[in-house]
């Protein structure tokens, strides 16, 4: 993720980031850093272009100096909007986190809401909104009285679930991209929320969505636990994970962050969690998600129903 088309606020410094951009697309990422570093010298502050410099390092694999970058850009931006923590824990300079920050994900997604639909539909082909409504739509014909779409991005899981629900509500960190769903109509309701936090105080659901969001969460125990405390009872919860590829290890965890900084979970930690909850599996499907650098990235559709006694 890239921000360095983020002013300096020296115009001197943002002209030496240009030509080491020039410099680190050449292939010459050791003389990119440098002159990159030249360029902090009259623009300390620039948290952006810290960040910037640490990828730099890393290529030119001076790890012990990217990780001083990032924690640079890390002290100037606390809330770490560009992802530097989860770049430290990459390269082992950081201890595994719970959960991505927050700040990461908004900012990330509201750089991409005006390219995201065009980038993940026609480029990567993404077609997960259909795998999930069909699934849904096998296990229970019919239409749903209230349906939550968790990160409901710009609302192309929407477009699938409006034909069947009577009362259609979105919820997304991003402004950005609730800006995009909204100009589609297809849902009564579109809110800012932090999934990491959801916390929700309507009515019971028939049914929960959320598509493609969990790469980008984590340890899924607290937002399992909120879906399992909307939904009414039977009520239906589909949603997806990235899976490891094979022979890649998650540790005890059940989860691991990728160098994409998004997130895989193994299906043991999915069911265990699930089960933890209330929730048992009805299916559990392999698919492709996307496509990723022409190499399919793996992941698992999961339908789960809450019994509630």
């Amino acid at each position: 993720m890239q921000m360095l088309h983020t002013s300096s606020g020296d115009l001197t410094a943002d002209r030496r980031a240009d030509y080491a951009e020039m410099l680190y697309g050449s292939g010459d990422a050791m003389a990119a850093a440098e002159l990159l570093l030249g360029a902090l010298e009259l623009a300390p502050q620039w948290a952006a272009g810290w960040f910037r410099l640490g990828e730099m390092q890393e290529t030119a694999e001076r790890l012990g100096l990217a990780a001083q970058a990032w924690a640079m850009a890390l002290e100037l931006d606390p809330t770490d909007r560009l992802g530097a923590a989860l770049k430290l824990q990459l390269i082992g300079k950081a201890p595994p986190a719970a959960a991505p920050p927050s700040a990461f994900v908004e900012t990330l997604f509201d750089h991409y809401a005006e390219t995201f639909e065009d980038s993940l539909v026609d480029k990567l082909g993404y077609r997960l909104p259909e795998f999930l409504d069909h699934a849904i739509r096998a296990a229970r014909p019919g239409r749903f009285s209230l349906v939550l779409d968790l990160g409901c991005g710009t609302g192309l899981m929407g477009e699938r679930l409006r034909p069947i629900a009577d009362r259609l509500e979105g919820y997304d960190i991003s402004a950005g991209m609730l800006k995009k769903a909204r100009a589609k109509g297809v849902y009564d309701l579109l809110a800012k929320a932090d999934l990491q936090h959801f916390a929700y105080a309507g009515p019971e659901a028939d049914l929960v969505v959320a598509a493609d969001v969990f790469i980008y969460v984590g340890a899924l125990d607290p937002v399992v636990k909120a879906v399992a405390g909307i939904l009414a009872a039977n009520g239906l919860f589909a949603f997806s994970v990235e899976t490891p590829m094979e022979g890649e290890a998650v540790g005890e965890a059940g989860f691991a962050l990728q160098p994409s900084r998004r997130y895989v979970h193994s299906q043991a930690y999915v069911e265990r969690v699930l089960a933890a909850n209330g929730l048992s599996v009805l299916s559990a499907q392999p698919t492709v998600i996307r496509w990723d650098r022409h190499r399919p990235v793996d992941g698992l559709a999961v339908l789960a129903v809450l019994s509630k006694g």
